[in-house]
Formats: C-alpha cells, sequence, structure tokens
C-alpha cells in the first residue's frame, strides 16, 4: 500500500470570474522510502496539489478527490484536529522562499522549538538541546548561537537550512519539499539538494521535490510525474522519462534545456500540441 495515496484530486478556487481549475483531476501515490519528482512550469499546479494535502489552501479554495489517504487513513474525512496531529509530525513541507516562509517577529531558535512542544511535547533544556542538534544535522555549527538569531541575520541558504530543520524535527514519514532551491544561488542550491537526499536516505523517508527543474529530476528522483495546466501529462520512473518521453509537454521540457538546443534557437510552445501520454 502506498504511503500516500490520491485519486482524482481537483482542487479549485473560487474568483470574480467563477470557478477556478488549478488542479484537474490528477492522481498521486509515493511509496516509503521512495523520491518522487513533481515536475512542470510555474502555474501547473504542482504546489497548489500539495498544499491540499496539508490542508494549507484558503478558505476560497474547493478540494475534492476519490481518495486521499495518508498510511490508509482518510485525510479528507479528518477533522482539523486529527490532521493537526499528522501535518508537521509524520507529512511535513519545507516552502518556496525561506526568508518569506520563516515568521519575522520571532528567533529561529522559537520557531524550531514550538515544533518540537506542538508534536513531541518537548519544553525547555530538552526542546533546546534538540533543536542545537537539528541546526547541526542541516550544516550550521554554531547552532547554540544561531537559535536567537532572526530570519533577516540570516542568509538565504541558511534560512533554508532552518527551514529543513523545522520540516525533520519530528521525523517525518513524508516530506514534500516544494521548489527548495528556487531563490538560492548555485553552490548552495547543490549543498541543499545533496542535503536532502542525504536526509531521505539516512531516515528512510519518502520525498515528493516539486521541481521546474530538469537537472534536479535527474539528479533526485527515482518516479516522476509531469503536470501542465493542473493536468498529469505523464508518469514514469526517471531513466525512462528521460530516455523515451511519451507526452508531447515532456518532450518540450527536455528540448528546451539548453544542451539540447538545435541550430540558433530553443522551441517555443508553439512548436508543440500539449496532450497526456497515452493511458494516463
Amino acid at each position: 500500500m502506498p504511503l500516500l495515496d490520491i485519486k482524482n484530486l481537483t482542487v479549485s478556487f473560487d474568483t470574480s470570474v467563477g470557478l477556478f481549475k488549478a488542479v484537474d483531476g490528477i492522481d498521486v501515490s509515493v511509496d516509503a522510502r521512495e523520491v518522487l519528482a513533481i515536475v512542470g512550469e510555474s502555474g501547473s499546479g504542482k504546489s497548489v496539489a500539495m498544499l491540499a494535502v496539508m490542508g494549507l489552501l484558503p478558505a476560497t479554495a474547493t478540494v475534492t478527490a476519490d481518495k486521499m489517504e495518508f498510511e490508509g487513513l482518510d485525510l479528507l474525512k479528518m477533522s482539523r484536529e486529527e490532521k493537526r496531529r499528522i501535518i508537521g509530525k509524520d507529512i511535513a513541507m519545507i516552502f518556496q522562499e525561506p526568508v518569506a516562509s520563516l515568521n519575522p517577529c520571532f528567533t529561529v531558535g522559537f520557531q524550531i522549538e514550538e515544533v518540537l512542544s506542538k508534536h513531541l511535547g518537548l519544553t525547555g533544556r530538552e526542546a533546546r538541546s534538540r533543536a542545537i542538534e537539528l541546526l547541526q544535522l542541516v550544516g550550521i555549527n554554531d547552532g547554540a548561537e544561531r537559535l536567537g538569531a532572526f530570519p533577516h541575520q540570516m542568509s538565504g541558504g541558511q534560512c533554508q537550512r532552518v527551514m529543513i530543520a523545522m520540516a525533520i524535527a519530528c521525523n517525518p514519514k513524508l516530506l514534500i519539499a516544494d521548489e527548495p532551491t528556487t531563490a538560492l544561488d548555485v553552490t548552495i542550491q547543490k549543498q541543499i539538494l545533496d542535503l536532502l537526499v542525504a536526509l531521505q536516505a539516512e531516515h528512510g523517508m519518502a520525498l515528493i521535490m516539486i521541481t521546474h527543474d530538469m537537472g534536479v529530476v535527474a539528479e533526485t528522483a527515482d518516479r516522476v510525474i509531469v503536470q501542465y495546466k493542473g493536468r498529469k501529462m505523464e508518469e514514469a520512473d526517471v531513466l525512462s522519462l528521460f530516455e523515451e518521453p511519451k507526452s508531447n509537454y515532456t518532450k518540450a521540457l527536455l528540448s528546451a534545456l539548453p544542451e539540447n538546443a538545435v541550430g540558433d534557437r530553443l522551441p517555443t510552445v508553439s512548436d508543440f500540441v500539449f496532450e497526456p501520454a497515452p493511458g494516463v
């Protein structure tokens, strides 16, 4: 049985001109210890689908699904209190833009210790010791000093490491990483990706990596889902996707990589007709 199993997920938003369908009937599943990449351009519904799993969409969103289960538990039928026990503990998420995601009014130590208090009941010296341990685990060696720092006093890479520390604080079974390297320079991107893969292997987590970077997909994923305009275009293991893409949209993504340029231009959207691969 998959760790996370979603069937026919649809997410719509109520707007002034009617309903806007951001996610259109997609299926997503991930097994324990598996690395799944969800790839597609901005606006393809990648983040919205996972925020629906986390229960973090605004009141204007309508979420429906034939199935949304985590370890056999129905996430759609859970009360808010029941879901709160799982989200942040067994299912954790690293959000885009780490500096914006951390609360600027509280120290990073307070924010990490709050997770430990809410989900594990740790307080005082015990919580502080665990927070320092987590910062060291994600590569911040001066953790004791950094606990008293505010997010604006840290670099983007350090803030991303703090976000990762918060996400893995309770040893989650599923970690969702939403564009975890977007706001970082190339050197730090590589460090963060290596860190996530190492933590996933060490702790045996399932990892869902949301990205538009095919290089990240090639380096990290076991299996890939390709999305476009809220629909699933293709799903395949990572080797098959790169060697024999089935949908035109996947072919367009791969053709747009600089190393695949033919002549003096890259392909444009108008060169392709995007439909899901057969059987998707």
